[in-house]
Protein backbone atom coordinates (compact mmCIF):
# COMPACT_ATOMS: atom_id res chain seq x y z
CA UNK A 1 0.00 0.00 0.00
CA UNK A 2 1.35 3.04 -0.87
CA UNK A 3 1.69 5.76 2.50
CA UNK A 4 -0.69 8.38 1.08
CA UNK A 5 -3.01 5.23 0.49
CA UNK A 6 -1.85 4.52 4.17
CA UNK A 7 -2.41 7.74 5.31
CA UNK A 8 -6.43 8.38 4.21
CA UNK A 9 -7.45 5.13 4.97
CA UNK A 10 -5.76 5.64 8.30
CA UNK A 11 -7.42 8.97 8.82
CA UNK A 12 -11.09 7.23 7.94
CA UNK A 13 -10.81 4.65 10.53
CA UNK A 14 -10.52 1.94 7.99
CA UNK A 15 -6.67 1.28 9.36
CA UNK A 16 -6.79 1.83 13.15
CA UNK A 17 -3.31 1.25 14.81
CA UNK A 18 -4.37 -1.34 17.34
CA UNK A 19 -5.63 -3.68 14.21
CA UNK A 20 -2.64 -2.98 12.28
CA UNK A 21 -0.04 -3.65 15.02
CA UNK A 22 -2.35 -6.72 16.37
CA UNK A 23 -1.98 -8.21 12.86
CA UNK A 24 1.56 -7.57 12.60
CA UNK A 25 2.97 -7.03 16.54
CA UNK A 26 6.92 -6.88 14.88
CA UNK A 27 5.24 -3.54 13.53
CA UNK A 28 7.21 -1.58 16.64
CA UNK A 29 10.21 -2.69 16.06
CA UNK A 30 11.69 -0.60 12.82
CA UNK A 31 10.71 1.08 9.93
CA UNK A 32 7.08 0.36 8.72
CA UNK A 33 4.37 2.44 6.68
CA UNK A 34 2.48 2.51 9.99
CA UNK A 35 5.36 4.37 12.13
CA UNK A 36 6.58 6.70 8.67
CA UNK A 37 2.78 7.81 8.88
CA UNK A 38 2.65 8.83 12.43
CA UNK A 39 6.22 10.58 11.44
CA UNK A 40 4.14 12.43 8.66
CA UNK A 41 2.12 13.92 11.98
CA UNK A 42 4.67 16.07 12.63
CA UNK A 43 6.59 19.09 11.48
CA UNK A 44 10.35 18.43 12.39
CA UNK A 45 13.16 20.29 11.67
CA UNK A 46 15.42 19.45 9.27
CA UNK A 47 18.17 21.43 10.86
CA UNK A 48 19.25 18.75 13.46
CA UNK A 49 18.40 15.01 15.36
CA UNK A 50 16.07 15.98 18.43
CA UNK A 51 17.03 13.68 21.17
CA UNK A 52 15.45 15.71 24.05
CA UNK A 53 11.84 15.42 23.54
CA UNK A 54 11.91 15.30 27.34
CA UNK A 55 11.27 18.89 28.65
CA UNK A 56 8.68 19.01 25.41
CA UNK A 57 7.18 16.77 22.88
CA UNK A 58 6.29 19.27 20.55
CA UNK A 59 2.73 18.53 18.82
CA UNK A 60 1.90 16.56 15.81
CA UNK A 61 -0.26 18.37 13.25
CA UNK A 62 -3.54 17.24 13.82
CA UNK A 63 -3.33 18.55 17.56
CA UNK A 64 -1.92 21.81 16.62
CA UNK A 65 -4.42 22.11 14.17
CA UNK A 66 -7.45 21.58 17.04
CA UNK A 67 -5.95 23.77 19.25
CA UNK A 68 -5.61 26.98 16.66
CA UNK A 69 -8.93 26.65 16.31
CA UNK A 70 -10.00 26.59 19.49
CA UNK A 71 -7.66 30.07 20.22
CA UNK A 72 -9.77 31.15 17.35
CA UNK A 73 -12.96 30.07 18.81
CA UNK A 74 -12.66 31.59 22.42
CA UNK A 75 -11.26 34.72 21.04
CA UNK A 76 -14.87 35.05 18.94
CA UNK A 77 -16.57 33.75 22.15
CA UNK A 78 -15.41 36.82 24.26
CA UNK A 79 -16.93 37.06 27.57
CA UNK A 80 -19.22 35.30 26.52
CA UNK A 81 -17.81 31.52 26.41
CA UNK A 82 -16.16 32.76 29.70
CA UNK A 83 -19.04 32.92 31.82
CA UNK A 84 -21.78 30.74 29.79
CA UNK A 85 -19.26 27.90 28.75
CA UNK A 86 -16.26 27.70 30.65
CA UNK A 87 -17.53 25.75 33.68
CA UNK A 88 -18.82 23.08 31.61
CA UNK A 89 -16.41 22.37 28.98
CA UNK A 90 -13.42 22.25 32.56
CA UNK A 91 -15.70 19.24 33.92
CA UNK A 92 -15.86 17.64 30.60
CA UNK A 93 -12.15 18.11 29.88
CA UNK A 94 -11.33 16.86 33.46
CA UNK A 95 -13.80 13.68 32.68
CA UNK A 96 -12.21 12.80 30.09
CA UNK A 97 -8.89 13.39 31.51
CA UNK A 98 -9.46 11.13 34.92
CA UNK A 99 -10.95 8.43 32.54
CA UNK A 100 -7.42 7.93 31.09
CA UNK A 101 -5.46 7.99 34.42
CA UNK A 102 -8.14 5.89 35.99
CA UNK A 103 -9.26 8.14 38.70
CA UNK A 104 -12.21 10.29 40.08
CA UNK A 105 -12.92 13.53 38.10
CA UNK A 106 -13.40 15.03 41.29
CA UNK A 107 -9.83 13.95 42.55
CA UNK A 108 -7.90 15.59 39.23
CA UNK A 109 -7.85 19.28 38.49
CA UNK A 110 -5.87 20.64 35.64
CA UNK A 111 -3.04 22.73 36.38
CA UNK A 112 -0.15 24.12 34.42
CA UNK A 113 2.52 21.85 35.05
CA UNK A 114 3.47 19.47 37.42
CA UNK A 115 5.79 21.75 39.08
CA UNK A 116 2.54 23.59 40.04
CA UNK A 117 0.90 20.66 40.66
CA UNK A 118 3.12 19.13 43.20
CA UNK A 119 4.43 22.86 44.86
CA UNK A 120 0.55 22.74 45.54
CA UNK A 121 0.98 19.74 47.85
CA UNK A 122 4.34 20.48 49.35
CA UNK A 123 3.22 24.36 50.16
CA UNK A 124 -0.36 23.44 51.14
CA UNK A 125 0.75 20.91 54.01
CA UNK A 126 -0.13 21.85 57.81
CA UNK A 127 3.77 21.72 58.62
CA UNK A 128 4.41 21.91 62.07
CA UNK A 129 8.38 22.23 63.68
CA UNK A 130 10.05 18.96 63.66
CA UNK A 131 7.67 17.43 60.75
CA UNK A 132 9.56 15.87 58.45
CA UNK A 133 9.75 15.16 54.52
CA UNK A 134 11.31 12.26 52.96
CA UNK A 135 13.19 12.76 49.10
CA UNK A 136 15.91 11.65 46.73
CA UNK A 137 18.62 13.85 45.37
CA UNK A 138 17.73 12.59 41.67
CA UNK A 139 14.40 14.85 42.27
CA UNK A 140 13.39 17.83 39.95
CA UNK A 141 15.05 20.71 41.40
CA UNK A 142 11.69 22.78 41.58
CA UNK A 143 10.12 20.38 44.06
CA UNK A 144 13.57 20.04 46.16
CA UNK A 145 13.68 23.48 46.38
CA UNK A 146 9.69 24.27 47.75
CA UNK A 147 10.72 21.75 50.05
CA UNK A 148 13.88 24.34 51.09
CA UNK A 149 11.59 27.37 51.81
CA UNK A 150 8.72 25.10 53.79
CA UNK A 151 11.88 24.57 56.29
CA UNK A 152 13.12 27.83 56.32
CA UNK A 153 9.41 28.63 56.68
CA UNK A 154 8.20 26.16 59.48
CA UNK A 155 11.07 24.85 60.91
CA UNK A 156 10.21 21.60 59.47
CA UNK A 157 13.15 19.18 58.17
CA UNK A 158 14.07 17.40 54.83
CA UNK A 159 16.01 14.03 54.54
CA UNK A 160 17.68 13.16 51.08
CA UNK A 161 18.12 9.92 49.86
CA UNK A 162 20.20 8.46 46.77
CA UNK A 163 18.65 5.93 44.36
CA UNK A 164 21.25 3.78 42.52
CA UNK A 165 21.22 3.95 38.48
CA UNK A 166 21.33 0.22 38.65
CA UNK A 167 19.60 -0.99 42.03
CA UNK A 168 19.97 -5.26 42.49
CA UNK A 169 15.99 -5.26 43.11
CA UNK A 170 12.69 -3.32 44.23
CA UNK A 171 13.09 -3.84 47.60
CA UNK A 172 16.39 -2.32 47.69
CA UNK A 173 15.34 0.71 46.38
CA UNK A 174 11.89 0.49 48.84
CA UNK A 175 14.74 0.05 51.70
CA UNK A 176 16.34 3.19 50.78
CA UNK A 177 12.95 4.86 51.49
CA UNK A 178 12.05 2.97 54.49
CA UNK A 179 15.07 3.79 56.47
CA UNK A 180 14.58 7.59 56.10
CA UNK A 181 11.35 7.10 57.62
CA UNK A 182 10.81 8.15 61.37
CA UNK A 183 8.23 8.72 63.63
CA UNK A 184 8.02 12.69 62.32
CA UNK A 185 7.90 11.70 58.63
CA UNK A 186 5.01 13.59 57.04
CA UNK A 187 5.30 13.01 53.78
CA UNK A 188 7.62 11.44 51.04
CA UNK A 189 8.12 12.44 47.86
CA UNK A 190 9.18 9.82 44.86
CA UNK A 191 9.52 9.97 40.90
CA UNK A 192 7.42 7.71 39.00
CA UNK A 193 10.18 8.06 36.55
CA UNK A 194 13.57 9.65 37.56
CA UNK A 195 13.24 12.64 34.78
CA UNK A 196 18.03 13.22 34.37
CA UNK A 197 18.03 8.70 33.68
CA UNK A 198 14.56 7.33 32.86
CA UNK A 199 14.23 5.05 35.62
CA UNK A 200 10.97 3.88 36.84
CA UNK A 201 10.30 3.32 40.36
CA UNK A 202 8.62 0.56 42.05
CA UNK A 203 5.69 3.05 43.31
CA UNK A 204 3.16 0.73 44.27
CA UNK A 205 5.49 -1.30 46.45
CA UNK A 206 6.94 2.43 47.76
CA UNK A 207 3.41 3.58 48.49
CA UNK A 208 2.98 0.15 51.17
CA UNK A 209 5.33 0.83 52.64
CA UNK A 210 5.17 3.95 53.65
CA UNK A 211 1.17 3.77 54.62
CA UNK A 212 2.22 1.35 56.90
CA UNK A 213 4.36 3.62 58.78
CA UNK A 214 1.59 6.07 58.08
CA UNK A 215 3.25 8.35 55.73
CA UNK A 216 1.89 10.07 52.89
CA UNK A 217 2.99 9.56 49.15
CA UNK A 218 3.33 12.27 47.05
CA UNK A 219 4.18 11.07 42.86
CA UNK A 220 6.29 12.77 40.68
CA UNK A 221 5.02 11.41 37.80
CA UNK A 222 5.84 14.20 35.31
CA UNK A 223 7.19 12.03 32.47
CA UNK A 224 4.33 8.60 33.14
CA UNK A 225 1.28 10.43 31.51
CA UNK A 226 1.37 9.15 27.90
CA UNK A 227 4.48 7.47 28.05
CA UNK A 228 3.75 4.11 29.51
CA UNK A 229 0.39 2.63 30.87
CA UNK A 230 -0.63 2.63 33.87
CA UNK A 231 -3.69 3.88 36.28
CA UNK A 232 -3.00 6.35 39.33
CA UNK A 233 -6.09 4.24 41.34
CA UNK A 234 -3.62 1.14 41.08
CA UNK A 235 -0.39 3.03 42.46
CA UNK A 236 -2.35 3.65 45.91
CA UNK A 237 -0.68 7.14 46.24
CA UNK A 238 -2.06 10.21 47.98
CA UNK A 239 -1.01 12.62 45.69
CA UNK A 240 0.16 12.82 41.69
CA UNK A 241 1.37 15.27 39.41
CA UNK A 242 1.93 15.38 35.93
CA UNK A 243 2.91 17.48 32.75
CA UNK A 244 0.48 16.76 30.18
CA UNK A 245 2.22 18.79 27.77
CA UNK A 246 5.51 16.41 27.87
CA UNK A 247 4.30 12.87 26.22
CA UNK A 248 0.50 13.01 26.10
CA UNK A 249 1.07 15.91 23.55
CA UNK A 250 -0.68 18.61 24.80
CA UNK A 251 -0.17 22.43 23.90
CA UNK A 252 2.27 23.67 26.55
CA UNK A 253 1.28 24.94 29.93
CA UNK A 254 -1.08 21.75 30.85
CA UNK A 255 -0.52 19.63 33.75
CA UNK A 256 -2.59 17.35 36.14
CA UNK A 257 -2.64 17.45 40.05
CA UNK A 258 -5.16 14.43 41.86
CA UNK A 259 -5.33 14.28 44.99
CA UNK A 260 -6.96 11.45 46.99
CA UNK A 261 -10.49 12.20 48.00
CA UNK A 262 -10.20 11.87 51.92
CA UNK A 263 -7.03 14.24 51.36
CA UNK A 264 -8.33 17.14 50.12
CA UNK A 265 -9.51 18.53 53.06
CA UNK A 266 -5.97 18.63 54.54
CA UNK A 267 -4.41 20.90 51.90
CA UNK A 268 -4.59 24.34 52.25
CA UNK A 269 -5.01 26.60 48.89
CA UNK A 270 -2.71 28.79 47.67
CA UNK A 271 -5.20 31.40 47.03
CA UNK A 272 -7.99 32.50 49.13
CA UNK A 273 -10.65 31.07 47.19
CA UNK A 274 -13.65 30.45 49.58
CA UNK A 275 -16.38 30.03 46.97
CA UNK A 276 -15.60 26.02 47.39
CA UNK A 277 -15.64 23.32 50.38
CA UNK A 278 -12.97 22.48 52.24
CA UNK A 279 -13.17 18.37 50.78
CA UNK A 280 -13.43 19.80 46.83
CA UNK A 281 -9.99 19.85 44.91
CA UNK A 282 -11.34 22.66 43.02
CA UNK A 283 -10.28 24.78 46.10
CA UNK A 284 -6.57 24.02 45.01
CA UNK A 285 -7.44 25.40 41.04
CA UNK A 286 -8.17 29.18 41.66
CA UNK A 287 -5.51 30.43 39.29
CA UNK A 288 -7.45 33.32 37.50
CA UNK A 289 -8.27 33.99 33.57
CA UNK A 290 -6.09 32.15 31.89
CA UNK A 291 -5.88 30.67 28.48
CA UNK A 292 -8.49 28.18 28.18
CA UNK A 293 -7.63 26.73 24.62
CA UNK A 294 -5.04 24.66 26.12
CA UNK A 295 -6.98 22.87 28.24
CA UNK A 296 -9.72 22.28 25.39
CA UNK A 297 -7.13 20.54 23.54
CA UNK A 298 -6.78 18.14 26.22
CA UNK A 299 -9.60 15.23 24.89
CA UNK A 300 -7.72 15.75 21.30
CA UNK A 301 -4.21 14.88 22.60
CA UNK A 302 -6.06 11.72 24.67
CA UNK A 303 -7.82 10.79 21.05
CA UNK A 304 -4.46 11.08 19.19
CA UNK A 305 -3.18 8.79 21.99
CA UNK A 306 -5.61 6.35 21.96
CA UNK A 307 -5.39 6.25 17.96
CA UNK A 308 -1.75 5.00 17.87
CA UNK A 309 -2.66 2.66 21.16
CA UNK A 310 -1.26 3.13 24.84
CA UNK A 311 0.63 -0.47 24.65
CA UNK A 312 1.73 0.73 21.26
CA UNK A 313 3.27 4.06 21.99
CA UNK A 314 5.06 2.42 25.28
CA UNK A 315 6.63 -0.59 22.75
CA UNK A 316 7.58 1.93 20.39
CA UNK A 317 9.44 3.89 23.23
CA UNK A 318 11.11 1.35 24.97
CA UNK A 319 11.84 -0.43 21.86
CA UNK A 320 13.77 2.77 20.44
CA UNK A 321 15.65 3.04 24.00
CA UNK A 322 16.68 -0.29 23.96
CA UNK A 323 18.06 0.14 19.76
CA UNK A 324 20.49 2.65 20.81
CA UNK A 325 21.58 1.71 24.57
CA UNK A 326 22.23 -2.21 23.18
CA UNK A 327 24.15 -0.78 20.41
CA UNK A 328 26.55 1.17 22.65
CA UNK A 329 26.56 -0.28 26.27
CA UNK A 330 29.55 -2.66 25.98
CA UNK A 331 31.20 0.12 24.14
CA UNK A 332 34.83 0.92 26.01
CA UNK A 333 34.21 4.45 28.01
CA UNK A 334 30.83 4.50 27.89
CA UNK A 335 28.52 4.33 31.02
CA UNK A 336 24.43 3.82 30.60
CA UNK A 337 22.85 5.64 33.46
CA UNK A 338 19.89 3.48 33.39
CA UNK A 339 18.84 0.29 34.39
CA UNK A 340 18.77 -2.01 31.76
CA UNK A 341 15.48 -4.27 32.71
CA UNK A 342 12.02 -3.57 31.20
CA UNK A 343 10.22 -2.72 33.84
CA UNK A 344 12.75 0.30 35.33
CA UNK A 345 12.66 1.94 31.78
CA UNK A 346 10.54 3.12 28.80
CA UNK A 347 11.71 5.72 26.52
CA UNK A 348 14.75 7.80 28.22
CA UNK A 349 17.50 6.32 29.06
CA UNK A 350 21.10 8.41 29.98
CA UNK A 351 24.77 7.84 28.34
CA UNK A 352 27.86 9.22 29.77
CA UNK A 353 31.73 9.38 28.74
CA UNK A 354 33.46 9.23 31.78
CA UNK A 355 36.43 11.22 30.46
CA UNK A 356 34.38 14.41 29.24
CA UNK A 357 32.26 16.53 31.16
CA UNK A 358 28.68 16.17 29.93
CA UNK A 359 28.25 19.66 28.92
CA UNK A 360 31.13 19.20 26.27
CA UNK A 361 29.72 15.58 25.37
CA UNK A 362 26.51 17.22 24.33
CA UNK A 363 27.96 20.37 22.83
CA UNK A 364 30.04 17.90 20.69
CA UNK A 365 27.13 15.83 19.93
CA UNK A 366 25.28 19.07 18.54
CA UNK A 367 27.99 21.04 16.83
CA UNK A 368 29.64 18.14 15.29
CA UNK A 369 26.87 15.07 14.89
CA UNK A 370 23.86 17.96 14.71
CA UNK A 371 22.13 15.53 17.41
CA UNK A 372 20.38 17.80 20.31
CA UNK A 373 20.30 16.25 23.53
CA UNK A 374 20.88 17.79 27.26
CA UNK A 375 23.75 17.51 29.67
CA UNK A 376 23.21 16.57 33.55
CA UNK A 377 25.96 16.37 35.57
CA UNK A 378 24.39 15.98 39.40
CA UNK A 379 22.91 13.53 41.71
CA UNK A 380 25.02 11.13 40.60
CA UNK A 381 24.38 10.94 37.51
CA UNK A 382 26.98 12.33 34.73
CA UNK A 383 25.92 11.90 31.12
CA UNK A 384 23.22 12.93 28.44
CA UNK A 385 19.51 12.18 28.73
CA UNK A 386 18.61 11.16 25.25
CA UNK A 387 14.78 11.26 24.77
CA UNK A 388 13.52 9.74 21.61
CA UNK A 389 9.85 10.29 20.72
CA UNK A 390 7.41 8.05 18.18
CA UNK A 391 8.67 10.01 15.14
CA UNK A 392 12.30 9.13 15.92
CA UNK A 393 13.59 6.67 13.00
CA UNK A 394 16.58 4.12 13.62
CA UNK A 395 17.98 5.64 10.77
CA UNK A 396 18.56 8.60 13.33
CA UNK A 397 19.54 6.66 16.07
CA UNK A 398 21.99 4.95 13.95
CA UNK A 399 23.57 8.24 13.62
CA UNK A 400 23.11 8.86 17.21
CA UNK A 401 25.42 5.36 18.09
CA UNK A 402 28.03 6.03 15.36
CA UNK A 403 28.53 9.87 17.39
CA UNK A 404 28.80 7.85 20.84
CA UNK A 405 31.10 5.53 19.14
CA UNK A 406 33.70 7.73 17.73
CA UNK A 407 33.45 10.22 20.83
CA UNK A 408 34.20 7.51 23.33
CA UNK A 409 37.27 6.19 21.28
CA UNK A 410 38.83 9.58 20.60
CA UNK A 411 38.48 10.48 24.33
Amino acid sequence: MKKRDFLKYLSLGVITPTSLLNANPNLQNGPDDFWDTIRSKYKIKPDYINLENGYYCFIPNDILEKYQKYIDYVNREGSFYMRKKLYDDKIAVRKSLASLVGCDFEEIIITRNTTESLDTIIAGYDWKPGDEAVMAEQDYGAMLDMFKLQAKRFGMTNKIVSIPNHPSSDEEIVKIYENAITPKTKLLMVCHMINITGHILPIKKICEMAHRHGVDVMVDGAHAIGHFEFKISDLDCDYYGSSLHKWLSVPLGAGLLYVRKEKIAKVWQLFGDMGHADDKITKLNHTGTQPIATELTIPDSIDFYKMIGGENKENRLRYLKDYWVNNVKDIPNVLINTPYEKERSCGIANVGVPSIKPAELSKILFEKYQIFTVAIDYANVHGCRITPNIYTTTEELDKFIIAIKEIAKSN
